[in-house]
């Protein structure tokens, strides 16, 4: 089976990797000529990966029409980028394809999970079906062979199966599930937790809290998720406590990263001043905040991240307003 991988960032690479290591028929295709050079001519992807040596048998290419005869197509782009990126690859695919998504979030205008857009976008005679490969996984370790575990989704259990074992191997184990809407939205609103996290630290607060905040921001993800569909057992699972345990505790997550410079300057202005990168948890905020109070799902810890990126709440005043919040059961 051919698969190209769409995107030279971190992911597209890592995962790029791991099908050459399988010895399988992959290209990565990239829109970055120094990303795509230091990839065919280095054996490296320095942007993202310093002193790191990539399987030399990797190639990379700027030519979008690699993806003519692909069987698989994977996706690893950012959200905003999915709807664009699936319009131009349908006029150029010859036969029904699995496309596989790797980008956790919604869609920046219409609240669409990536699978929704993706099928949107790309006509019925070119899509075999989604497949969303999701779960607690950062680039960094994955590129290194470090053990992982995630899930290949879909509502087509075959395409799931073909998904999962072109990319398990010694170090990277895929599970297959079929529950979209859960793993989707869990992998999303994970992303806001992070950033709670992230705040939470930079504020100077330690394990209890974060134990907290974990455990509460497992509650609302379920909440939520159950509201549009998802099993309550699948935020058990990697696309669920997972991804939010992975997240909310790494240095390599963005979304955490972002909420510590937040949370130690105790305000938002210079993140939004100065911040380059792309953090899906900040779009997400958002897009739960007017979802779930459109539909009175009660959301505590995503709603005071919203404040503080939309509403300038001081963080500090964030974190005592949910510990006052009045008493209830657990349960």
């Amino acid at each position: 089976m051919k698969t190209v991988v769409i995107g030279s960032g971190s992911w597209g690479t890592a995962l790029a990797q791991v099908l050459e290591d399988n010895q399988r028929d992959v290209i990565l295709y990239g829109i970055e000529k120094s990303e795509v050079d230091d990839i065919n001519l280095h054996h490296k992807n320095s942007k993202y990966f310093e002193d790191v040596s990539i399987n030399p048998s990797l190639k990379a290419t700027m030519d979008i029409n690699v993806v003519k005869e692909a069987d698989v197509v994977l996706l690893a782009v950012p959200t905003i980028a999915i709807e664009s990126i699936c319009q131009q690859i349908d006029l150029l695919l010859t036969k029904k394809t699995i496309i596989v998504n790797v980008s956790k979030g919604f869609h920046p205008t219409t609240n669409e999970r990536m699978s929704q857009v993706i099928r949107r976008c790309i006509s019925a005679d070119h899509l075999s079906s989604v497949v969303s490969l999701i779960g607690p996984s950062h680039a960094e370790e994955v590129i290194i062979r470090l053990l992982t575990t995630i899930d290949a989704v879909s509502l087509n259990e075959e395409d799931a199966i073909v998904v999962q074992q072109l990319f398990s191997n010694h170090y990277l184990r895929i599970y297959t599930g079929s529950d979209e809407v859960g793993s989707e939205l869990g992998v999303a609103i994970k992303n806001v937790m992070a950033i709670a996290s992230g705040i939470l630290s930079g504020l100077g607060y330690q394990d209890n809290t974060r134990a907290a905040l974990i455990t509460r921001g497992l509650q609302e993800m379920i909440r939520y998720g159950m509201a549009f569909g998802g099993q309550q057992q699948t935020f058990m699972g990697l696309t669920g406590i997972g991804d939010l345990i992975v997240t909310c505790t790494s240095v390599h997550s963005r979304n955490f990263s972002a909420g510590y410079q937040i949370g130690k300057e105790n305000t938002i202005e210079n993140f939004l001043k100065n911040n380059k990168k792309t953090v899906e948890g900040v779009r997400t905020a958002k897009i739960v905040h007017n979802v779930s109070k459109a539909n009175g799902i009660d959301m505590p810890i995503c709603e005071e991240v919203y404040q503080i990126l939309y509403e300038g709440k001081e963080p500090k005043t964030c974190a005592n307003d949910l510990m006052l919040r009045e008493l209830k059961r657990e349960f």
